[in-house]
Parts: C-alpha cells; sequence; structure tokens
C-alpha cells in the first residue's frame, strides 16, 4: 500500500501526488469525486495583476475540453502592445498549478494558464513567458538551475483597537494580543498553502502606525525557494489571496511601498540560490562559492535598470532613501542590512545547536541553505519581470570573465550608513531616485535584458513610457514639507 504524502495541497493529497506530477484525467477526477462545480482560469497579465476567467462545469465533455483547449480571450484588453484589430489570444491551463478555490461560495478549482498567439506559439510578451526564458538562458549560461523565494511584506489598515496597545516601530515578531490581525494572517497562510504555495513563515513586522482613527499593523510571509517561475507565481497568487480575506474581514490590505513618512515601508526582498542537481552551490568550504559571487557581480552591475521590475510607482522612491533600511547603494555585505545584497546567515555551524538546546537527543542533519538577498524591491514589481530581471542578471554574471573582482569592488564590511564611513559612501554607485530615472536607466541597459530575446523590445518600450507618465522627476524634492500632498500620493498608491 503507497503511503500517504502530507501535502497542503487538498488535490496533491487527495491524488496523493505532488503538483508537478497531475494530469488532466487526475483533474477530472478530483473534480468528479469532489463535487466541484466551477474551474476558474487565473493569468498575470501586462499590469502583472492576476486575473480571472470563471467556467461552470455543464459536464463531463466540457470540463474535458476546457482543459484540453484551453479559451481565447481579447489580447488588447490585458495587453498594451497588442492591437484591437487583431487580438485574439489563447489561455491554456497549466495542471500542475491546480487548487481549490478557499473563497468561493460555488465549489471551484482554480488553475493558473499562460498565454498562445493563434498559431499557437507562447505569447513573447506574457510576463510568466519572460520568466521562462530568464530561466531557460541563465541554466544554459551557468549549468544550474536558478531558485528564488519572496518576503511579501504588508500593512493591514483598520479602525484604532486601544486595547493591548503596542510602541511605534516595535512590531517585529510581536505576539498577540498586542500585535492585531494574527487570525487574518493565517488564514492566509492557510489558503496559499493549499494553493501551492511553499511557505517558510509568517510573523508580525516592524511597522506600527496609528492616526486618531485608524491603526495600520505590518506583517510578513516569507516563502521557501522554488524554481523563479514557481516562486513568481506563489507571490501572484498570495497577495491576490491576502487581498480578498482583507475584503472578508473589511480591512484594507496594502502591499505599497510606503504608507507614511517616518516610519517603515514595505519592501519585497527576494532571496535566491542557485541548485545542481538537487544540492544548493552558494557555499565552498564554508565560504561563499565562486557561482555565488558571480551572481551577486551580475546583481551589482545591473541593480539600477532592476528598479523598472521592482519598484514602479512613485512611492517605492520615497521608501528607497538614505539613512533607512531600505537600500540606495549598490553594493554588498554579510548579514548587513544597510546592503542592497546581504548575505544572510546560512545554517554553515548548525549542527551542534539542536544539541545543545536538546540534551541527550540525536542529531538531525542540517545542511547549508545559503541564499543571497537582493532588497531593493517592494510591493509594487511586477513580479514575474523582477524575477526574470534577478535571472538575466544572475546570467551576466556567468558571462563576465572578472566577475569574482567585479563582486569583490562592491563588497563593505561596514555599516555604511554610520559617520565615520561617510567617505565610502560617497564612493558607491546609487540607484534611481525616480520612476523617471528608473526608466532612463533600463533605456540605457535595455540590450541586455533583450539579449538572447529574453524581454521583448515592446515590452521593454512599454515600461519606459509608462514609468515616465509619472513625470516624478525630483519627487522627493519638491514634496518636501508637504505633507498633505504626501499623503494624497501615498493614498492614490495604496492599491499598488
Amino acid at each position: 500500500m503507497t503511503q500517504n504524502k502530507i501535502h497542503a495541497n487538498r488535490i496533491a493529497a487527495f491524488l496523493n501526488k505532488e503538483p508537478r506530477e497531475f494530469t488532466r484525467p487526475d483533474l477530472v477526477r478530483f473534480i468528479k469525486a469532489n463535487g466541484i462545480k466551477m474551474v476558474n482560469f487565473r493569468y498575470v497579465a501586462g499590469d502583472g495583476r492576476l486575473k480571472t476567467l470563471n467556467f461552470i462545469i455543464n459536464d463531463e465533455k466540457y470540463l474535458d475540453r476546457i482543459l484540453s483547449a484551453g479559451e481565447r480571450v481579447d489580447g488588447s484588453s490585458l495587453f498594451k502592445s497588442i492591437d484591437a484589430g487583431s487580438s485574439d489570444l489563447y489561455v491554456m491551463p497549466r495542471y500542475r498549478t491546480a487548487f481549490v478555490n478557499p473563497f468561493s461560495a460555488v465549489p471551484a478549482v482554480d488553475i493558473l494558464c499562460s498565454f498562445y498567439t493563434p498559431d499557437g506559439k507562447p505569447f513573447a510578451s506574457a510576463p510568466a513567458e519572460v520568466l521562462r526564458r530568464a530561466e531557460a538562458e541563465f541554466t544554459k549560461a551557468a549549468g544550474s538551475e536558478f531558485h528564488a523565494l519572496g518576503e511579501l511584506e504588508y500593512y493591514i489598515i483598520s479602525p484604532r483597537n486601544p486595547l493591548y496597545p503596542m510602541a511605534a516601530q516595535k512590531g517585529y515578531h510581536e505576539s498577540q494580543p498586542f500585535a492585531k490581525w494574527e487570525a487574518l494572517r493565517l488564514e492566509a497562510m492557510a489558503a496559499i498553502a493549499e494553493a501551492g504555495g511553499r511557505i517558510k513563515y509568517g510573523h508580525s513586522e516592524v511597522g506600527l502606525i496609528r492616526t486618531e482613527d485608524s491603526e495600520m499593523a505590518q506583517q510578513e510571509i516569507e516563502f521557501l525557494p522554488v524554481p523563479a517561475s514557481d516562486a513568481a507565481d506563489q507571490l501572484a497568487v498570495a497577495k491576490w489571496m491576502l487581498s480578498a480575506i482583507g475584503h472578508k474581514y473589511g480591512v484594507v490590505i496594502s502591499f505599497a511601498p510606503k504608507i507614511s513618512i517616518g516610519h517603515a515601508g514595505s519592501g519585497m526582498h527576494v532571496h535566491t540560490c542557485l541548485l545542481k542537481n538537487g544540492r544548493n552551490i552558494m557555499l565552498e568550504k564554508g565560504a561563499l562559492s565562486g557561482p555565488a559571487r558571480r551572481l551577486i557581480a551580475g546583481y551589482m552591475e545591473l541593480a539600477a535598470p532592476m528598479t523598472a521590475f521592482g519598484n514602479t510607482v512613485p512611492t517605492s522612491y520615497l521608501r528607497l532613501v538614505p539613512h533607512q533600511e531600505a537600500p540606495i547603494n549598490v553594493c554588498w555585505a554579510y548579514r548587513n542590512r544597510s546592503a542592497l545584497v546581504r548575505i544572510p546567515l546560512g545554517w554553515t555551524n548548525a549542527a551542534g545547536m539542536v544539541k545543545d538546546a536538546n540534551p541527550g537527543s540525536a542529531a538531525g542533519a542540517v545542511e547549508p541553505a545559503q541564499t543571497v538577498e537582493f532588497r531593493s524591491a517592494d510591493g509594487s514589481a511586477a513580479v514575474h519581470l523582477l524575477m526574470a530581471g534577478l535571472c538575466v542578471a544572475a546570467r551576466r554574471g556567468f558571462e563576465r570573465k572578472d566577475a569574482l573582482a567585479y563582486a569583490d569592488k562592491f563588497f563593505v564590511d561596514k555599516n555604511i550608513y554610520h559617520k565615520e564611513h561617510a567617505a565610502l559612501l560617497q564612493k558607491l554607485p546609487k540607484l534611481p531616485s525616480s520612476c523617471w530615472d528608473s526608466a532612463e536607466t533600463l533605456a540605457k541597459f535595455r540590450g541586455v535584458f533583450e539579449a538572447k530575446g529574453v524581454f521583448t523590445p515592446q515590452l521593454i518600450d512599454g515600461l519606459i513610457k509608462r514609468l515616465k507618465t509619472y513625470d516624478d522627476s525630483s519627487l522627493s524634492e519638491r514634496l518636501y514639507g508637504k505633507e498633505e500632498d504626501i499623503k494624497n500620493l501615498v493614498e492614490e498608491y495604496l492599491y499598488c
């Protein structure tokens, strides 16, 4: 008898197989056996948001057809680069992404989809397709797999609760009842896990902002490393689910990079690592490996244009300001949160800890789990394009013959915001300071992202045009001291 596997995804648990092994007959069997009445197709369009197409299951023949053939959609309404005169696209379900919808009053299975052109070819400008090409080109160059995880920070904005007050900026890992809305976070984590999200943990974050009538509590959900395409899909689904649960509770969930000046903003840090033959290759003899340092070299070279994918609204640049944990200087360091790229603890000396904490207990195997953390992106990011950009940057590190020496130029072993290190701070390259500057930087580096056909020229053109429409050059200087204008700007991008 086959032993049942533990799996949060209800379909995987029912079928007793991993989602990557799902087939069309598998999904039909689950749907028939569990009284599912509806199938929802979901896909990320040109604006980075998760879209929806609902199907009522008329009969088994119709169910088999939509799972086999997908459906046609109006591409011109989903992607600005498509002309309305010839706009049809296909959306085709990816069976491995299927999950039971936790919100629908009608029992439903949701499936993420890919876009295809009328001739059956992948639609080149679809965010998920750009990422798929970026991953493939990275693996060709590096001979290893690119894995990633996101740290999803967000605020819950609700009426002020006078009970069990907590001090501002003191929310990190606080427990209820002092940290509010833990129940919402736990409900979201369970729903995301059922949808296939590989969650590492969740917790209350630093930020707590109070006004006369409202309270804003910051939270974080962090994921486990998975292939970059899966990481992007998980973040897109998680943002949708959190927003839906917030709506159910009657509170606002905001992923905005900044919701109040002087208080912690919300980033979307991305940890990345390289795997070869299923093993993490970021360390060699306890130190960062050559491949890991090549990865960092690529991040250093392309950090500035990466803001076009990771910092896409004007309030992104109210977060990326001096003397905060959000970075503005292009550098890397060990465990230093003032750096753009941080090398966190990687369990290199963990073998004795469990014995010390549990005398008499046998130690389990603890494999190193080293990652490299890219810290500039925020909740406005187009997650699939951000991951694709990171893949391109990582590939650049493997293409450069001088990658190791180049990476060393950007290494710092100090807190660069301390006054005594002011001279070092001045020497470091800076990230763009506005969407306009980000667009200008992307234009300079566009050839790197378009190389090998990863990003399409039409997509880059569209990004540059959209970023420039904000006309936010020198925004921080223009808003200085104008509290009402800042408040209005924050409210405009609250639902970024």
